[in-house]
C-alpha cells in the first residue's frame, strides 16, 4: 500500500477500513463479542478508534504475532465459551451481514464455513521452470470470515506453526478436520493496494 500506517487504519469514504469492518460484525449479532488483534505499535490507536463506536464492552484487544497463524492463535486464546468463531481480515470491509449470517448458520450445522468464489481467469500452475493449465472450474478463491465451531478451531491451533498454514482452513485440515466451503461475495475484496481503495470507494457509492 506504500502507506505510513497499517492498511486497516487508512481512511475509506470518511471512516477507517477497520472501523467499517468492525461495524458490520457488531451489527450482525447483538451478542457478538469481537477480539481485535493488532500490531503492538498500533494497539492504542485501535482502542482510540473504537471508542467512537460506543461498544467498548464488546471488544477485546490483543497484540498480534509475527505471522497470521500466531496472530490468530493469540486471539483464540481469549475465547473461553463454546461458540461460533469468525476469523476475518480487517481489510475486507465490504462484506455483507448476509455473508456473516450464512457462515454462522453453516458452521453451526456442519462445523465450518469458508467463503469462496469461482475463478474467472484462466489458471496455470508453475512448477519449477515449467507451467501447466488446470481447469478453472476446479479452482476457488478463498475469502474470510473463515468460520468454525470453537470445539474444532481451538484444538486445531494447539500446534506449532508450519509454512503450509496460510489460513485457518489449512490449520483445521492439518488437524484432521473437514473444511466446508460456502459461496463468498465478489465485493468482499481484500484491500491491499491503492487501486483496491478506489474500487472499494466505488462499491460504497453504489450501495
Amino acid at each position: 500500500m506504500q502507506a505510513d500506517k497499517p492498511k486497516q487504519f487508512l481512511s475509506l469514504e470518511g471512516h477507517s477500513i477497520l472501523e467499517r469492518t468492525i461495524q458490520t460484525f457488531l451489527k450482525s449479532y447483538k451478542d457478538l463479542q469481537l477480539v481485535l488483534v493488532l500490531p503492538a505499535d498500533h494497539l492504542e490507536e485501535g482502542r482510540t478508534m473504537t471508542q467512537s463506536l460506543n461498544e467498548e464492552g464488546r471488544i477485546r484487544y490483543v497484540v498480534g504475532g509475527e505471522t497470521r497463524f500466531q496472530s490468530v492463535q493469540n486471539g483464540l486464546r481469549t475465547i473461553q465459551d463454546t461458540s461460533i468463531v469468525f476469523v476475518h481480515d480487517a481489510v475486507r470491509c465490504l462484506l455483507s451481514m448476509d455473508l456473516i449470517h450464512r457462515c454462522h448458520d453453516q458452521a453451526l450445522q456442519l462445523g465450518s464455513a469458508v467463503p469462496a468464489i469461482e475463478a474467472t481467469d484462466s489458471i496455470r500452475v508453475v512448477e519449477n521452470e515449467l507451467n501447466r493449465a488446470i481447469p478453472r472450474s476446479q479452482v476457488r478463491l478463498i475469502q474470510t470470515p473463515q468460520t468454525f465451531r470453537s470445539d474444532i478451531l481451538l484444538p486445531a491451533y494447539e500446534t506449532s506453526y508450519q509454512t503450509s498454514f496460510t489460513d485457518e482452513a489449512s490449520v483445521v485440515e492439518a488437524a484432521g478436520g473437514e473444511v466446508h466451503l460456502i459461496n463468498g461475495e465478489m465485493q468482499n475484496i481484500k484491500i491491499t493496494s491503492p487501486l483496491d481503495l478506489l474500487v472499494a470507494a466505488e462499491y460504497l457509492k453504489a450501495r
